[in-house]
């Protein structure tokens, strides 16, 4: 493949990456984003707790606990300005023993130090009226109202969305396999597919961000990055109700613990575990894992609804011993831009990120001037599940697709997979379909739609057949073959 060249190649598709991507994308400069998996929001953007931390847990002074309270306070705007599902339900810190209330008041006099609004430490009477199903031993709270709930999968397509309508290029399945700077200091990035040079390269590779910074810095300035895994419960919608806020309990040196939360879509979360591990792709589940996450969500909540747990998962968070985000341009690397160690409260941050990032950017590349027509906000597919009767009947007499259900368990229709895949960033996968409008992601996950899924997006996908249409990208296919021989061509 021929050179391409850019003023900036951001490596990650994540929300980081991808909240960077849409800042830039206000200014005239060309950006592309490279990642290694199939689609945007693959690896710890997709498996979190889908919290907005208020951001009171990072420490004073650090870069985390002021990027976590500025994002926390843009994120309902922003959110709102993408179409994406928000909720600022608050969170509570729960003391379980009398003993160990100093801890809240170490909460709380960290939280307003680092400019958390709202902020106190309550009663057990109050608390049990914020939840009813909260531990017999809980005797105190710390009451964060700043805090929220946030769809993931929608903020980072949606971040997405926005820099391609702008101009930014995606490359999917893509792997960054050495770096080099040319005399003329142009960045070389060699990928498995070809070679991109830019005049700025952004480091966003989550776990493997340690690799591409040491592809870039000098031999004395290495980064050394752990895949922390934490394993989760999704409760099914059936136990919505159970809880009302996030809540946790008193933190610990491997994090904030076992919580337990509802989800913009009604779910339940609990988890997640907290285990330093050498893989960096390790996101099985273990019996083990899953067990401590219920014995562990007693200490909080008591009688969390299991039976109703439809599944279970595991996600990697970016861990570096100094427990701060590292960002910045890197000494000896002229245009290499750190955006490393982004674990939680990273999503909670992603909205301070992005704009941190471009700054520095906008800085290497001597302020280019903003766009004249920036698009900056998106429409997003209609929620059928949210919708009134009024609502959707209207929306079906104008689209009689949107009244063809196809994912039962979340009552997505065919309407609104055509338009995700139709949407500027189009998926081509089951897994990526799911992150855009939910289908699959309910009860049966994914046992009764698939099929048909499959079948959409092969018909809206000009360029595809239903043999090419995978999981989770290569790797994952789902059809092999034809069980009886075929007289009109490869069925669609």
């Amino acid at each position: 493949m021929a050179d391409i060249s850019y003023d900036v190649v951001i490596v990650g598709g994540g929300v980081s990456g991808c909240a960077i991507a849409r800042e830039l994308s206000r200014y005239e400069t060309s950006v592309c984003v490279v990642e290694q998996q199939e689609d945007v929001c693959c690896g710890t953007s997709k498996a979190n707790s889908a919290i907005v931390h208020a951001g009171f847990d990072a420490q004073t002074g650090s870069l985390m606990a002021r990027l976590n309270v500025e994002g926390a306070r843009l994120m309902p705007g922003l959110c709102e300005e993408l179409g994406v599902d928000y909720q600022q339900i608050g969170s509570l810190v729960v003391c379980t023993s009398e003993e160990t209330r100093p801890g809240l008041m170490e909460l709380l006099s960290r939280g307003v130090a680092n400019g958390v609004d709202e902020l106190r430490i309550i009663d057990r009477e109050e608390l049990l009226a914020l939840e009813p199903n909260v531990s017999d031993e809980a005797v105190a709270a710390l009451w964060a109202p700043a805090a929220g709930i946030v769809n993931p999968f929608q903020l980072t397509v949606a971040l997405a969305e926005v820099a391609v309508v702008n101009g930014v290029d995606f490359r999917f399945n893509e792997k960054v396999e050495s770096l080099s700077r040319e005399e003329s200091g142009l960045w070389v990035i060699r990928t498995s597919v070809g070679e991109l040079r830019s005049r700025c390269v952004v480091n966003a590779a989550g776990v493997f961000a340690d690799e591409l910074h040491n592809m870039a810095a000098g031999p004395d300035d290495r980064l050394a990055i752990s895949p922390r895994r934490g394993q989760y419960y999704v409760l099914d919608t059936a136990a919505a109700g159970y809880v009302r806020h996030t809540v946790f309990a008193l933190p610990t040196a491997l994090g904030k613990g076992v919580l337990v939360t509802p989800t913009t879509a009604g779910n339940i979360l609990v988890g997640p575990t907290a285990e330093d591990i050498d893989d960096k792709r390790g996101v099985d589940t273990t019996a083990g894992g899953v067990a401590e996450v219920r014995s562990k969500s007693s200490i909080t909540m008591k009688d969390v609804p299991f039976q109703h747990a439809i599944r279970t998962f595991s996600g990697l968070r970016a861990h570096q011993p100094g427990h701060d985000f590292i960002i910045g341009e890197v000494a000896g690397a002229p245009g290499f831009v750190d955006c490393a160690a982004i674990e939680s409260p990273g999503l909670s941050s992603a909205p301070a990120i992005g704009r941190t990032v471009a700054d520095i950017v906008r800085s290497v590349l001597v302020y280019p001037a903003e766009k004249p027509f920036w698009q900056g906000t998106r429409k997003r597919i209609p929620d059928v599940e949210h919708l009134s009767l009024e609502e959707w009947t209207a929306l079906v007499k104008e689209r009689p697709d949107y009244g063809h259900i196809i994912c039962r368990c979340r009552r997505v229709t065919e309407g609104q997979i055509v338009d995700a895949v139709r949407s500027p960033l189009k998926p081509r996968s089951l897994d990526a379909v799911k992150r855009r409008v939910e289908a699959g992601m309910g009860r049966c996950q994914g046992g009764f739609c698939s099929p048909k899924v499959m079948e959409i997006i092969a018909r809206e996908a000009p360029d595809m057949v239903m043999g090419d249409v995978t999981k989770m990208g290569p790797g994952s296919e789902l059809v092999f073959g034809h069980t009886r021989p075929q007289t009109g061509g490869e069925a669609r």
